[in-house]
């Protein structure tokens, strides 16, 4: 139980701070929506910053973590202080080399990176060449993201977690600044938004590099490449991209499909996303930051029996969290985009295409936020190979999909492909971690889905006649604000008394923690 306190607290403490970066990413996304809506030069954006935004997901919420925490957590725990700070600052040294060189690349490779990843702006000269000026533009964010992630990984091992999970609403304040301050005196508008991601990037490190330098890190000029401790991380780090970046590389996928499609179907695609990444991002991209420490410390010291609870818990908290928000996404998809976009540039054609990819991206909610937590277990355990094996696995039957779905069903196919993908990705994971493990609470588990199916059909019932009772896409912005309000409140008082009464631990766990934090304790 105080171990799943202790992930809990620190879980709702990167939450937090992920949900207020999500909701000034939403004000972002609003922004560039109002401005730019689907258009060829928003289009060029959403593709150049899918490059270095990939890089910021694999790295800061995933693999520099996966691969750093298990190894510098193992010097914490078993070696001096200034051996494990020469390990830190031969890491920083390297990372940044290595950083340098790769950004230096992306800047002078763009035009093929744009072929590779965008095919179809080919033949739209003006477009194409806007995307490579944008890419390079925004080339050096790898290296200010890359180092925020080391920064990151040292904080966290030490149980310092808000900082670095604060650190990228910075990134969301400058493209919004960018976007209203700067654009509107630049030839080209776009490039706004590309200054606000590098301004922001360098903020988002200089919050947390002091700070870094009074926890674990001291700099000097140590750069050897045959320490122990980096050829470890080296051998972790490789597949641990592959294995946390699935998701982010099928969107990749995506990205490329999509410019082979109708013009704005690379928009549709991304606004999308960014409505899946609320949900996600503060609930499993936060559980699985704060559960990987956790797991780690557990694991080294052949603690199984916790380790099983620990993981079981992470993973019935995540479906309890993530099962109602895909049902209510699916649901809402269409209020939700209408309300929130649907003005300026981003017209109703928009928000219908914007709405069907929605819809097929939710399916695959429980599973993108689920992969997060079990690929920390295994990590945990310093394997990152089977993690990027099923990965890779993941990545092609994504591929295949979505060439196969994209034709009936356009955009919506490659959305639809990813989901899939992505449920393969996660079943797979806990089929082969169960048998690492020989049991995974699974009889709660089940017990846990058997409660959120009843609670989460009666939730979609109501919401969905009341939305069809009472919203109308016409109707003005504060009502329709005021309806959207009132049936996500409907759905969350239903799915909360129902969980109630049918004494869901998941709820009383929560439930506890809120009274606790207040100062009281359950009688």
């Amino acid at each position: 139980m105080e171990n799943n306190k202790k992930v809990s607290r620190a879980a709702g403490t990167v939450g937090s701070m992920t949900l207020i970066s999500r909701l000034f990413g939403f004000v972002r996304d609003l922004v560039i929506a109002t401005t730019f809506g689907a258009s060829a030069s928003a289009d060029a954006f959403f593709v150049a910053f899918r490059i270095p935004n990939i890089q910021r997901r694999i790295l800061g919420e995933g693999a520099v973590s996966a691969a750093m925490i298990p190894v510098y957590g193992e010097y914490l725990n078993t070696q001096n202080e200034e051996e494990t700070k020469t390990f830190a600052s031969n890491l920083f040294n390297i990372q940044f080399t290595v950083l340098v060189i790769t950004s230096f690349a992306i800047v002078t490779l763009a035009p093929f990176l744009i072929m590779a990843f965008a095919p179809g702006f080919i033949d739209e000269p003006g477009k194409f060449e806007l995307t490579v000026t944008l890419t390079r533009w925004m080339g050096p964010y790898l290296i200010l993201v890359g180092m925020s992630a080391f920064c990151m990984g040292i904080l966290n091992t030490h149980g310092i977690f808000k900082p670095s999970a604060a650190a990228p609403i910075l990134v969301n304040v400058c493209m919004i600044l960018g976007s209203l301050i700067l654009s509107p005196y630049l030839d080209q508008p776009i490039m706004g938004l590309a200054i606000g991601v590098l301004v922001g990037g360098l903020l988002q490190l200089l919050v947390q590099f002091p700070i870094t330098l009074r926890n674990g890190l001291k700099l000097s000029s140590h750069f050897n490449w045959k320490h122990p401790g980096i050829i470890k991380v080296a051998k972790l780090l490789g597949p641990a991209i592959l294995g946390f970046g699935v998701y982010e590389i099928n969107l990749l996928v995506d990205t490329l499909l999509a410019s082979l499609l109708a013009g704005g179907s690379v928009s549709y695609l991304y606004y999308a996303n960014r409505m899946v990444q609320l949900p996600l991002g503060v609930f499993g991209v936060a559980l699985g930051i704060a559960i990987l420490p956790m797991l780690t410390g557990q694991a080294a010291r052949k603690e199984i029996e916790e380790f099983r609870d620990t993981l079981a818990f992470g993973i019935r908290l995540i479906l309890f969290i993530t099962v109602p928000a895909t049902v209510g996404l699916i649901i809402l998809s269409f209020p939700i985009i209408n309300t929130l976009w649907e003005r300026g540039e981003f017209v109703r054609s928009t928000t219908e295409g914007t709405s069907l990819a929605l819809i097929y991206y939710s399916i695959g909610l429980c599973a993108f936020a689920g992969t997060k937590v079990l690929v920390s277990a295994f990590y945990s355990f310093q394997d990152t190979k089977t993690p990027m094996k099923i990965g890779i696995y993941s990545m092609l039957l994504n591929v295949v999909l979505a060439i196969i779905l994209m034709g009936p069903l356009k955009h919506g196919g490659i959305a639809l492909a990813t989901s899939l993908s992505s449920i393969f990705n996660a079943a797979a994971l806990v089929f082969l971690m169960k048998k690492k493990l020989g049991r995974m609470g699974g009889r709660k588990i089940i017990s846990s889905l058997t409660q959120l199916a009843i609670a989460v059909t009666l939730m979609g019932l109501g919401v969905y006649f009341a939305n069809a009772w009472l919203f109308d896409p016409q109707a003005s912005l504060v009502e329709r604000i005021g309806i959207l309000f009132g049936e996500i409140t409907l759905g969350l008082v239903i799915f909360t008394c129902a969980s109630w009464l049918m004494k869901n631990e998941e709820l009383k766990f929560i439930h506890q923690l809120i009274r606790e934090k207040k100062g009281t304790r359950p009688a």
